[in-house]
């Protein structure tokens, strides 16, 4: 596995300032499978036609090109992933220049309680890199889902609803800042509760059939 050093760059100046800081995190921290499947990914033929859909499990759950139809749109989920692991692999997503990159990253970071404002500058760094790195590429940042409180499977997912609020508000003001497109999952997976609604889920965090269906739906308007 090659790792490019501007990558591990910025993650090293983040954990320095956030130890500076006598912030505790473990930006470091991988999924097991992190590194196979990155590796998976740099062996992919790119194409600027690609439509990457770029996240953690929510996002690996499916088969994006069969969900909606396109072949050209292609997963690079990888479960258990944070934003920092973002970071880390993003090269891989821009060196191919795709057409679209849809990004949905952030309830790991929250699980593991990593402050929102770390996790608003690590998007932001994400935004920045694409828009500089393939400046053709549109990128549409999609909010953080809900979870559901009401399951006990994911414990440290659950009970942070107003952090998933917080940063999501923040994450739209990201995106009129860099001019990119922000879309609004978050309230068409709500119950009257406001939490993910239990059609949509099995555990309360992970998303189930109908709860793609709906996302691919949102995403009509944003795939021409």
């Amino acid at each position: 596995m090659k790792f490019r050093n501007f990558s591990l760059a910025i993650l090293l100046l983040t954990t320095t300032a956030m130890v500076s800081q006598n912030i505790s995190i473990d930006s470091l921290h991988r999924p097991r499978n992190y590194h196979i499947q990155v590796n998976q990914f740099e062996s992919y033929p790119n194409s600027k036609e690609d439509i990457i859909f770029l996240g953690n499990s929510i996002t690996a759950g499916t088969s994006w090109s069969e969900l909606l139809g396109l072949p050209n749109a292609k997963n690079r989920g990888i479960s258990g992933d944070t934003t920092f692991g973002i970071l880390e692999r993003l090269d891989e997503v821009i060196e191919g220049e795709p057409a679209k990159v849809f990004i949905l990253i952030g309830i790991n970071d929250i699980a593991k309680n990593y402050p929102d404002e770390i996790i608003v500058s690590n998007y932001e760094k994400i935004i920045d890199r694409i828009k500089k790195g393939s400046p053709e590429t549109k990128v549409f940042i999609q909010s953080i889902l809900p979870v559901n409180n009401t399951f006990t499977r994911y414990k440290n997912h659950y009970n942070k609803d107003e952090h998933i609020l917080a940063i999501n508000k923040e994450l739209e003001k990201l995106a009129q800042t860099y001019n990119v497109n922000f879309i609004d999952l978050h309230p068409h997976f709500l119950d009257e509760e406001d939490r993910l609604s239990k059609k949509f889920t099995e555990e309360g965090l992970h998303l189930n059939a109908t709860a793609y269906k709906t996302w691919a739906q949102i995403l009509q308007d944003y795939l021409n």
